[in-house]
């Protein structure tokens, strides 16, 4: 097991507060039945399940000021703040279960609080069909769930930029987005003003996943945090039709595999969410069991056991 730390939390954000459809609140107990305990305790991980994290009922609001339900999204992702927080002092590699993505702001707010403290760089991946980098100006629903990356580098209400304590939490170029297929209009411009680096689908096509995820990857030291925010959605909908925000074209399962084999390679990802998990349109739930899968390769496993090659000798090699 290669990750940066064999001791890990489990921590379920039951909501769907942030989304416009209902359902991602059944996420943790669906990845709970896909046996996420299990996988992560066969590849020798200490793994503990801390429960639920709880917070308001979804009221189903209105956009109200550019935001749909923010008082409720700010005071779940102050309850996910404080548990990965307290699971990172304990020097436990914390994993959401989310919960739509919204959520990620208190996590990655979380965490780029423990590396202020630690002197650790930090490296987000963010693994999704979507930007997320809506602002309340920009969005046509309103729905949080499309703003996270934005909240976290500065752009959003005073309520959701506070939660870790510095504004930004976090800066764009810390973010690598890989995956990404939908993009508002306005959100695009956005996004190329913010030079948020963005390995988007064609990039993949035309590059492949490998050469993809070693410029992701490129210029980390051995002192750098790698966060993996993984929404379910970053998967192709004909494999995982368990989300909702499907967008056709999305990677295989071998592609998957390939990016969490090689984000495993790395040895350095010490938190993690897994995000966007819709049973309610799963089928057979095979979406959560597939999501367990791949998280056991970010934990490294694989077909085989290999020694891991740097990403300098593998460019060499290629």
């Amino acid at each position: 097991m290669r990750a940066a730390n064999r001791k890990a939390s489990l921590i379920g954000a039951p909501t769907d507060i942030g989304a416009s459809d209902r359902g991602a609140s059944m996420g943790p107990e669906a990845l709970r039945v896909a046996g996420i305990h299990a996988a992560l305790s066969q590849r020798g991980l200490d793994v503990v399940d801390c429960g639920n994290v709880s917070g308001p009922a979804n009221p189903g609001l209105i956009k109200i000021d550019g935001y749909r339900n923010l008082t409720q999204v700010t005071a779940w992702n102050h309850e996910v703040h404080n548990s990965v927080y307290r699971e990172l002092a304990e020097q436990r590699l914390p994993i959401l279960l989310g919960g739509d993505h919204c959520l990620s702001i208190g996590s990655i707010s979380a965490v780029a609080r423990h590396c202020r403290n630690k002197r650790k760089s930090l490296r987000v991946l963010w693994l999704d069909a979507h930007t997320d980098f809506n602002t309340r100006e920009l969005s046509p629903s309103g729905s949080l769930h499309g703003m996270p990356l934005s909240c976290l580098c500065g752009f959003g209400p005073r309520e959701l930029l506070q939660i870790g304590g510095a504004t930004p939490a976090v800066s764009a170029k810390w973010v690598r987005q890989i995956g990404i297929r939908s993009v508002d209009t306005g959100e695009r411009r956005f996004v190329h003003e913010q030079q948020l680096e963005v390995f988007d689908m064609r990039f993949i096509d035309e590059m492949g996943v490998r050469q993809t995820m070693d410029l992701a990857l490129q210029d980390m030291d051995a002192d750098t945090h790698l966060h993996v925010s993984f929404d379910v959605d970053f998967l192709d909908p004909e494999i995982a039709p368990g989300v909702g925000t499907t967008v056709p074209g999305g990677l295989s399962y071998r592609e998957a595999q390939l990016c969490m084999e090689m984000i495993a390679d790395t040895g350095q990802m010490a938190s993690l969410d897994i995000m966007e998990l819709n049973p309610a349109l799963d089928v057979r739930n095979k979406t959560a069991v597939l999501a367990v899968d791949l998280v056991g390769s970010l934990f490294g496993k694989s077909t085989l056991v290999r020694k891991p090659m740097s990403y300098a000798d593998r460019l060499v090699s290629a």
